[in-house]
């Protein structure tokens, strides 16, 4: 009997140790949760500068092709390819032999059309001598007439082959028409070209000074003719930009925002600008690849981390801590940030405390401390 009472007993107490180990497994998760904290901040306003990116393509002032105006062959090559060069410099030369001789024909055409020309004005003098004294008739007279004009036609006509006989010749050499930088040269002496040819004799890039695009969306446009009241207005006021390069260095030089496009593009959405960039170092290149940086600064301006807010469609929810329980506000937003802090327009006030982290894991009136 006794044997019984005593199993009995270390059962029970075997069943209330279990009993009291569940309840203080159970507790312990909610221990854990009151005793979670979370970081907070004392909202303050202060002077911001925030940049956007875009990204970019860098272009010469003027990226010319060099086309020929005249077919023939290439019989000298008076560049290298990179090698600055003044407007008017010489290229290429085509071959001149066909040229010359064509314009030699033209001025022999010339003479000729003058010499017709001589002779017909002395034969209609002379017929009209006579025919003031009545010796021949009025038909031989319109005829001589009209021998002197179809004489004076075919000088004028004889005179413009000269004219482009001549220009077919300067075309043989192929100048530079600006200042600027040789590309690729990818006919060589010997070659066969024509104005008719897809590809460029090179392309000659004004590198002086660069323009850079880049593509900003309607939403952006608009943002900014809001900013500063028109789009005149924006390009006047607009602070200087910055380069970024595609190996991730800033460009030492600042640009300015020279136009925007007036006409947003149906397809994407978005317009060009166009921002320039001094180059006396000659560092940028046409055809390079970057991204432009636009500040934007904000006097007097309540900044918070974006891990304090949780977008609700257009708005953004901050949790505030009142009596130290999570209390929910929702607070408007500049349009530009950075990716790491947002500029609150409206809905916070200087003193105010509020959940500087992990907002999207809050509820209303949870406790924060």
């Amino acid at each position: 009997m006794k044997k019984v009472q005593s199993k009995q007993i270390r059962l029970m107490t075997i069943v209330g140790c279990t009993f009291l180990g569940l309840v203080s497994c159970k507790q312990a998760p909610n221990a854990a949760m009151q005793s979670s904290s979370y970081e907070t901040m004392t909202v303050a306003t202060a002077d911001k500068e925030l940049s956007t990116s875009y990204s970019a393509t860098i272009r010469g002032r003027q990226d010319i092709d060099i086309y020929p105006q005249v077919s023939g062959t290439i019989v000298r090559l008076c560049v290298t390819e990179g090698e600055a060069v003044r407007q008017g410099q010489l290229l290429f030369i085509i071959d001149q032999v066909p040229y010359k001789a064509a314009l030699k024909t033209a001025e022999a055409n010339v003479a000729t059309a003058r010499a017709s020309l001589a002779t017909a004005e002395l034969n209609y003098g002379s017929q009209k001598e006579l025919y003031a004294q009545k010796v021949v008739s009025e038909f031989s007279l319109k005829t001589a007439q009209n021998n002197y004009l179809t004489a004076k036609a075919q000088l004028a006509q004889a005179e413009a082959q000269e004219v482009n006989a001549r220009n077919n010749l300067s075309y043989t050499e192929v100048k530079s028409p600006s200042n600027g930088v040789v590309g690729a040269l990818p006919y060589r002496v010997g070659a066969l070209v024509s104005s008719a040819m897809a590809q460029p004799l090179t392309t000659v890039s004004d590198n002086s000074t660069m323009y850079v695009y880049f593509s900003m969306t309607e939403n952006q446009l608009l943002s900014l003719t809001r900013q500063y009241g028109s789009m005149d207005e924006a390009l006047k006021n607009m602070p200087e930009v910055t380069l970024t390069l595609n190996d991730n260095s800033v460009y030492a030089e600042k640009g300015k925002i020279e136009s925007i496009s007036g006409v947003i593009d149906r397809q994407t959405g978005t317009v060009i600008a166009r921002a320039v960039f001094p180059n006396e170092s000659h560092l940028l290149h046409s055809g390079a690849s970057g991204s432009v940086s636009i500040p934007s600064v904000y006097k007097d301006c309540i900044v918070i981390p974006q891990g304090a807010a949780v977008q609700m469609q257009d708005k953004y929810l901050v949790y505030k801590v009142v009596d130290g329980k999570a209390a929910s506000t929702l607070v408007s937003v500049a349009p530009i940030n950075n990716g790491r802090e947002f500029v609150v327009m409206d809905g916070l006030k200087p003193g105010e405390e509020i959940v500087a982290k992990g907002a999207g894991l809050l509820r209303e009136g949870m406790q924060i401390k």
